[in-house]
């Protein structure tokens, strides 16, 4: 039995930009009831280019409002203001079914209960030229951001770091960064989520990248700059579940067809002289690690972290970055680092060895494919990559687990798929 949705439609009202106060904001709603207003702060800038500024805006405008559409999916939307094409149309379904995925599973929804959004108009939106230069390098004070923050500092080549907080501060780590850090503040509509959840309202994960993506393209185009880069590698490539044939993904939107696609429509309806790409994206996770080891360790080894139940739940504040040694991000790390980092040093920063403890069992399990538990839903490394890595750790002088872990010929060292433009920044 599908999903019956208590409203008809989820509704895009408008967005607003204060030149001002530097405040972005989005208005949404359910029909004529229930209302959203997301509010993000940038850094004002007197000069910029306006046309293009819109069209960045309106992406960002449609990707955002799947944190508030997901409270009551409904198979229509509507847009009080604006008009979109079949292709643009058939982007934001792609994004929205996928993205979605993981929300589908663990709400018990079928893929057919999320929107597929239609065309409004047949006029063609072609992309607009732009003479912005610079880059603008996306940070969160893991492993994968840092990693691409060293790598382009050897190379010489000068980026602003940007980071979106949802607090007053930023990880403290950033502040050591080259280039000048750019902090927008997102102000998600908690308030309003929480009233609809107490009401019955679902919950679950969105494809968060994206979103992030199109705000540091927003902010791009304010402060005149040209190039986004993202720090993915090889991850969220491996599905978790299926139903059907519907791959169930944690973050499908850092998936290699999702650049793909979210560079294909800033070509054809943003402008082709904006790029956004990950240099990282042909590592495997397991090879990020090392590289990380040999390139950044020394600096960041003590004061990263890629922990989200730590650092990075909504409204946290995160200005010094721990690991819980607890969640299935954590082990995963530890799992990825063991077999570069001697077993002391990496119990001093996780702050216990993470093989021993026994709390950890099935997480460990569930990462390595063992006894048919289920992997984590988390931005983990992918099954094969994670059995190599614990028989390196292991050859490594770390703890063995209590279980026996299938061995793998998992090539760490093969190149995947990338834009070669992002890649060559970093050879």
């Amino acid at each position: 039995m599908s999903y019956q949705s208590p409203y008809a439609e989820f509704v895009f009202k408008r967005y607003d930009y204060d030149k001002t106060s530097g405040v972005l904001t989005f208005e949404y709603g359910f029909d004529d009831a229930v209302q959203f207003q997301e509010r993000v702060h940038f850094e004002t800038n007197e000069s910029y280019d306006d046309a293009l500024f819109d069209r960045a805006v309106f992406m960002a405008f449609v990707l955002a409002g799947i944190s508030y559409y997901k409270c009551y999916p409904t198979k229509n939307v509507r847009f009080d203001k604006h008009e979109i094409t079949r292709d643009q149309a058939d982007f934001f379904t792609n994004v929205y079914r996928n993205g979605l995925s993981q929300f589908v599973y663990e709400n018990g929804l079928s893929p057919e209960d999320i929107v597929t959004f239609k065309a409004t108009t047949s006029e063609l939106v072609g992309p607009l030229p732009y003479g912005g230069n610079g880059i603008i390098a996306l940070q969160s004070g893991g492993k994968d951001s840092l990693l691409l923050a060293r790598l382009l500092e050897e190379k010489g080549i000068d980026f602003s770091p940007w980071y979106v907080s949802q607090v007053a501060n930023h990880p403290t780590i950033l502040d050591s960064l080259p280039g000048t850090l750019i902090t927008p503040r997102r102000e998600i509509d908690r308030s309003a989520l929480t009233t609809e959840q107490e009401k019955g309202a679902l919950n679950g994960h969105v494809p968060v990248t994206f979103i992030t993506l199109s705000y540091a393209l927003t902010d791009a185009v304010l402060c005149g700059k040209n190039t986004i880069l993202a720090a993915i590698g090889r991850e969220g490539e491996e599905p978790h579940a299926y139903i059907g044939d519907y791959p169930v993904m944690h973050q499908w939107s850092k998936t290699w067809q999702a650049e793909q696609l979210y560079a294909n429509y800033l070509r054809r309806f943003v402008s082709p002289d904006i790029r956004v790409g990950s240099p990282i994206r042909g590592f495997s996770e397991l090879k990020i690690a090392e590289l990380f080891v040999l390139h950044a360790w020394d600096k960041y080894g003590h004061s990263f972290s890629s922990c989200n139940v730590a650092n990075y739940k909504q409204g946290h504040d995160n200005a010094r970055l721990a690991w819980c040694g607890n969640c299935p991000k954590c082990a995963n790390s530890f799992l990825l680092f063991a077999p570069f980092v001697e077993k002391s040093e990496l119990v001093e920063v996780f702050g216990k060895d993470l093989f021993a403890d026994v709390a950890l069992t099935d997480t460990f399990k569930g990462l390595l494919g063992v006894d048919g538990i289920m992997k984590p839903f988390e931005c983990v490394g992918e099954t094969d990559e994670l059995r190599l890595a614990y028989h390196m750790a292991v050859q490594n002088d770390h703890t063995p687990l209590g279980f026996d872990v299938p061995t793998s010929n998992y090539d760490k060292d093969r190149l995947s798929d990338a834009q070669p433009w992002a890649t060559q920044m970093i050879q």
